[in-house]
């Protein structure tokens, strides 16, 4: 008898994601739906992993050879998967970025980033106005820019929470949390006593940035508490990249995005 191979038989992903993380694959196989494979391409450059100027867009040298080997691998879309190029690049970063990965790839592929997935999520659940939570490695000039994001598309914060890193780990300045591993220690529980006692009531939802963020454990416990939509980088990233590819499964336990079409 055939065993389960997870071959992409119904949809076949590719995500650009940061070369030292393990989170965001981790967490699009635990919402992945049936017949669905995602394959990564680490990259290792400094946000935003493209320049945009009048002159055009230049992709960083990890992210132009990922897309030259995502073009022969018969995928269905690519996405950006890292929230700090969005908001770093600004409002139109996302969509210069995505024309020119387009020209570089099959018609067939559809293209996205997470800014792009985390925005029509939130109109998908009509979030006007989300409690938006960053991860304890956000410095104050990428939290000031993912409120600037936000506003230029009409998604103004009720309020912010750049959240505590927890014990052992507030002594260091937030880029030395990943390189101290932090990535690999972090605590979902935690995470979740601090939205819940930091939200506002003035918010329609929540939305946590970061993919390298552990979170998508706690999307249903959040909405069932709060009573709020709960909307996070990687769970945003992989409803929009199936929704983009025709796959409309209802995904249990993950949160009410994934009743949601486009």
């Amino acid at each position: 008898m055939l065993k389960p191979d997870y071959w992409g038989w119904r949809a076949r992903f590719g995500m650009y994601i940061v070369s030292c993380e393990a989170v965001p694959e981790a967490e699009w196989w635990a919402m992945m739906p049936p017949g669905i494979s995602v394959h990564a391409a680490r990259i290792d450059a400094p946000a935003p992993w493209a320049h945009c100027s009048h002159d055009g867009v230049s992709l960083s040298d990890d992210l132009a050879r990922a897309t030259h080997h995502f073009a022969s691998m018969r995928l269905n879309a690519v996405v950006i998967g890292h929230s700090s190029s969005s908001l770093l690049g600004g409002a139109g970063w996302d969509d210069a970025v995505v024309d020119t990965l387009k020209s570089q790839l099959p018609d067939s592929t559809r293209v996205t980033t997470n800014g792009i997935d985390c925005r029509a999520a939130c109109a998908s659940l009509s979030m006007r106005r989300p409690f938006v939570v960053f991860p304890p490695w956000f410095n104050d000039k990428l939290v000031s820019a993912g409120e600037h994001y936000l506003q230029s598309f009409h998604l103004p914060p009720a309020g912010t929470l750049l959240t505590d890193p927890g014990r052992g780990w507030r002594e260091l300045p937030p880029a030395q949390l990943y390189p101290e591993g932090m990535g690999f220690e972090q605590d979902v529980e935690f995470l979740y006593r601090q939205i819940r006692s930091a939200v506002t009531s003035d918010a329609d939802g929540i939305l946590i940035a970061g993919t390298g963020f552990r979170c998508v454990a706690i999307i249903d416990a959040l909405e069932a508490d709060l009573g709020l939509p709960v909307v996070t980088a990687n769970q945003a990233s992989l409803w929009h990249c199936l929704r983009l590819s025709g796959v409309k499964d209802s995904i249990d336990g993950y949160g009410q995005l994934f009743q949601q079409e486009l």
